[in-house]
């Protein structure tokens, strides 16, 4: 069947799932440093300037990635390959967001921080 094409299931649904979590974490982003909740990562954890900005520019991106990542998943609704290849397709969709996202965030702390060392 067309949507269960996991080259179209993967990234649309992870798309879908990185939208929404970044609304949420726009919309109520954690206002203390913690381990819980929000972008959680060495550079963005070292004071709490970083960490509002932390929190507020990873959640943009999470949108724009998401909304980038569900719509490159409607290319599985035309090209299905086998399952395998769809899966390994998929998977590799969504982990390249991923690491684009943290690459991307992660450099603009360092860029905006630079001499708060």
């Amino acid at each position: 069947m067309l949507f269960e094409n996991p080259l179209f299931l993967i990234p649309f649904s992870s798309g879908l799932i990185f939208c929404i979590v970044g609304c949420f974490m726009y919309k109520f982003p954690p206002k203390k440093i913690n381990s819980i909740y929000g972008y959680r990562t060495a550079s963005s954890m070292k004071n709490q300037l970083r960490w509002d900005f932390a929190q507020l520019y990873a959640s943009k991106q999470m949108i724009k990635y998401g909304l980038l990542l569900s719509v490159v998943g409607l290319i599985g609704l035309v090209y299905q390959p086998t399952e395998g290849i769809s899966t390994i397709l998929g998977l590799g969709l969504m982990i390249v967001m991923v690491i684009l996202l943290i690459f991307r965030v992660e450099n603009m702390i360092k860029e905006r921080f630079q001499d708060t060392e």
